[in-house]
């Protein structure tokens, strides 16, 4: 019996003494620095497109981008445009977006700046329009004549009736009205989407269904776009013609071939 147990104690000691040694062997290879296997990078999943065929046409991997199929692959668009943000078609050709942070700050600044240039159009071409087709506004009606009004402290002339302004007065009335609007839109909205908040916004309730909600962002931000360039439009117009947007587009329709871009450039060089 004593013989039996003393073999059985030299086994445990001999298990016990290799385990050790195993154990011993794994601690050292692991100080010297062999490394971890790292798990694989998980792969990202591309997000499907909206299930509503005319949200896809603007959101999503199969939106329209800004080139046709064929002169861009979609592959050649940055990774971080996805289609997630209204009118994004995949133009971002300096790389100025790449960033969380400023794809964010730059998507801010344009769409302010659109909603500014869509007012600024309107501004523009509807006095003018006014007071060419009947109503009294006046000679002032002219965008680039009201703004000479403004420095100098005249007055305006709209359906007959004579209003005294200043530039004074008309920058405290739109720092009370637009700035007090934007302050409110932007600190105040809780539970809001600052750049899109409807609800106190949207007094009308055209975006109470989140499809349509988002399609009116995408026309929000394509006629915003198409208002900055018409602003640009007609700046160049006045300097070049010396006339308003609405007296040189009738100019244009009564006489296409005689007044038009290339007649204007060679009376302007000449």
């Amino acid at each position: 019996m004593s013989r039996s147990w003393g073999r059985r104690l030299r086994g445990v000691r001999s298990t016990s003494s290799s385990s050790s040694s195993i154990s011993s062997r794994k601690s050292i290879v692991s100080l010297l620095g062999k490394k971890k296997a790292k798990p694989a990078p998980k792969s990202k999943k591309k997000k499907a497109a909206p299930a509503n065929e005319e949200l896809a046409k603007w959101y999503g991997p199969s939106r329209r981008i800004y080139l046709p199929e064929g002169l861009l692959d979609k592959s050649d668009v940055p990774e971080y445009l996805t289609g997630e943000v209204p009118g994004d078609y995949g133009f971002d050709p300096f790389g100025l977006s790449k960033k969380p942070a400023d794809f964010e700050k730059y998507q801010a600044y344009e769409l302010i700046h659109a909603r500014w240039a869509m007012l600024g159009a309107a501004g523009f071409v509807l006095p003018e329009a006014f007071n060419k087709y009947g109503a009294v506004c006046g000679p002032e009606a002219v965008w680039f004549k009201t703004g000479a009004l403004l420095l100098d402290g005249g007055s305006f002339e709209y359906f007959g009736a004579t209003v005294p302004v200043n530039l004074t007065a008309a920058v405290i009335a739109e720092v009370v009205l637009v700035g007090g609007a934007e302050y409110y839109r932007a600190s105040n909205l809780q539970g809001f989407d600052r750049l899109h908040p409807g609800g106190p916004f949207d007094p009308l309730g055209l975006a109470k269904d989140p499809d349509q909600f988002a399609l009116l962002k995408v026309k929000e931000i394509k006629n915003g776009r198409l208002a900055m360039f018409s602003m640009l439009g007609f700046f160049l117009q006045a300097y070049v013609t010396g006339q308003g947007p609405v007296e040189n587009l009738a100019a244009h329709l009564s006489d296409p071939f005689a007044n038009n871009l290339l007649t204007v450039l060679q009376g302007s060089a000449e």
